[in-house]
């Protein structure tokens, strides 16, 4: 855990909008240099600009973090600027749905390479850099936290994509948290599972790759894009007070980060269903009008 953030470095990905902006002016304001690193340009270029104009030691990099090659470069210049990070972010992420049998190679490839890999590059390349840190001075500390999502411990309906990457995204940080127990006390990790938020990942089709950019979308991936843009702009928790949350459990030492703690009575029932071998509950048990929507416009097709 990190009990003060002044002077200290943090590197975040998908800086320019969401979490990724507001922790980093949460870092601003506690004093910290800051590694911003966003996919599309000019909005990473509005976040550095705004983080200077606040006071902090700013290294912007546009970097497509599912690349291996464009994260070890990242890595070499935050250590040649800054040394090892003590907080490190890896947000980036892309919002995909429909029907798990639609989805194609190119969109399995997009949302696995952001999504999963972008976070395994991220801990690849700068664990051992914090691990080295800490081995050297006994007062240092650092700090990962990976952001999954509730779908990371649920799995709602007609978002299978996302769901696979983000289930891996939860394993690989608790996996993450229990390796780095064995070598080290001064290096731990968090992982942020939130709901839904508004933070402008159900727009992440701006950043589909060329590959992509030319794919006419299936009338279940419509279907999706519009229930989880429904419900991220109606969210009523803030990208800022996830933010703060992710620096207090950055402060505190704790594992998991949840944006909506009564969410988590959807997991323990999931939990039983698993426990008592039974067969997965209706997600919209509690909501049946949304359960019927769905379907009669899915089989609609």
């Amino acid at each position: 855990m990190i009990d003060n953030f002044a002077g200290k470095t943090a590197v975040l990905t998908g800086a320019g909008s969401g979490f990724g902006l507001e922790c980093a002016r949460i870092g601003a304001r506690l004093g910290m240099n800051l590694v911003l690193v966003d996919v599309q340009q000019d909005a990473l270029d509005a976040a550095a600009a705004e983080m200077r104009a606040a006071g902090a030691e700013v290294l912007a990099r546009r970097v497509d973090v599912s690349s291996a090659e464009q994260m070890e470069q990242l890595g070499a210049a935050v250590r040649e600027r800054f040394g090892a990070p003590h907080l490190v972010f890896n947000n980036a992420g892309v919002g995909a749905g429909g029907l798990v049998w639609e989805n194609s190679v190119k969109d399995w490839e997009w949302v696995l390479g952001v999504n999963l890999m972008g976070v395994v590059h991220g801990v690849r390349v700068f664990t051992p850099m914090m691990l080295e840190a800490a081995k050297q001075d006994p007062a240092w500390h650092g700090h990962i936290v990976n952001t999954a999502s509730m779908a990371g411990l649920l799995a709602p309906p007609n978002m299978g994509i996302y769901n696979v990457s983000k289930h891996a995204v939860v394993s690989l940080s608790e996996t993450l948290y229990q390796d780095l127990s064995l070598v080290t006390d001064q290096v731990s990790a968090s992982v942020l599972c939130p709901y839904f938020v508004a933070t402008g990942i159900n727009d992440s089709h701006r950043n589909r790759p060329g590959a992509l950019a030319g794919d006419k979308p299936t009338k279940s991936q419509l279907i999706g894009q519009a229930m989880i843009g429904k419900a991220v702009s109606s969210g009523k928790v803030t990208a800022a007070e996830v933010a703060q949350k992710v620096f207090d459990a950055v402060a505190a030492g704790q594992f998991y980060i949840y944006s909506h703690p009564r969410a988590i009575g959807s997991v323990q029932t999931r939990m039983e269903d698993i426990l008592l071998a039974r067969n997965p509950t209706d997600p919209f048990a509690d909501k049946p009008e949304l359960g019927a929507q769905l379907r009669a416009a899915l089989r609609a097709q």
